[in-house]
Formats: structure tokens, sequence, C-alpha cells
């Protein structure tokens, strides 16, 4: 399935601009039970492996690693896990530090967001990403400098 490159009312390209990955696109596609949404995150994952233009944190990657072997209908064993995380580590990776800390709770107190949620948006500012990719914030919705995109509404 190839990922669509439109929104209702604007154009995105997944080969330009710097797109900030949300855990949950990560676990559905090693997720095959995922259906609909393992076929769109893989080749959406796989456009961004391709041109070098996704980015994800610190965060991201643990809760991919909780989520897989954990939570997921057919849980991966932790090795197997770890092999994942080991490949996306070729991916740049914003490290949440104890300023990005503070700054998630800045953006928590003014947007009222749930503070993961917050930390968050906070990797993806420092990543000085266009669009942040993500089912769990409202789809087209702008904050800061980020471009809220639900690749599964598209």
């Amino acid at each position: 399935m190839e990922p669509r490159e439109k929104l209702p009312g604007k154009e995105i390209n997944y080969t330009r601009g710097r797109f900030f990955v949300d855990t949950n696109l990560l676990v559905y596609s090693y997720d095959s039970t995922a259906g609909k949404k393992w076929g769109v995150s893989s080749e959406l994952l796989s456009l961004l492996w391709k041109h070098h233009n996704g980015v994800f944190s610190t965060q991201v990657l643990q809760e991919l690693f909780v989520t897989l072997t954990q939570k997921v209908k057919s849980p991966v064993s932790p090795k197997a896990a770890k092999e994942i995380i080991s490949d996306l580590l070729h991916w740049p990776l914003i490290v949440n530090d104890g300023k990005s800390i503070i700054r998630a709770i800045d953006l928590q107190l003014k947007y009222k967001f749930s503070f993961w949620d917050s930390l968050i948006l906070q990797a993806a500012i420092a990543a000085k990403a266009e669009f942040l990719l993500s089912e769990d914030f409202q789809d087209r919705q702008v904050v800061e400098s980020i471009t809220i995109v639900n690749p599964f509404l598209q």
C-alpha cells in the first residue's frame, strides 16, 4: 500500500521535509496484526528511511521496546526488540535531557496535552521537524512550528 501524499486541502510530500515519528507508527510497522495501519506505517517508514528524513527520540525507542515486548498481540522477545532498536539507531535521535523535560512541562501547561505527548512534541521541535506523524494528536493541528499529521486518516 502506497502512503498517500495528500491531506485534504494540504499537500504532504513524504520525500521532503523532516518528519518526527511517534511510537505508534513504529509499533504498527512491526505488528502485522495491525491490518491497514501495518501497511501504511510500513510503507511510510520505508519512504522516510529511503529519503533520510525521519527522526525520533529516546522516549519513542523506550516506548517501542516496552510495547513490542509486552503490549502487542504477539510480543517479540527482548532480544528481537533490541535488534529492531539497534537498526533504528541509524536514524537521527533526539535525546531527552533535563532541559527537554522542562520545555515539555511548559508545553503541557500551555496546550494542556499529557506530559508524555508534550515530551514527544518537544522532541519534534528540538529535531526541527516540520511534521509530527502521530495518531495521538488532532490531525492537521499546528503547534509551535510543527504540523501534526495522522497518516491513517489520509
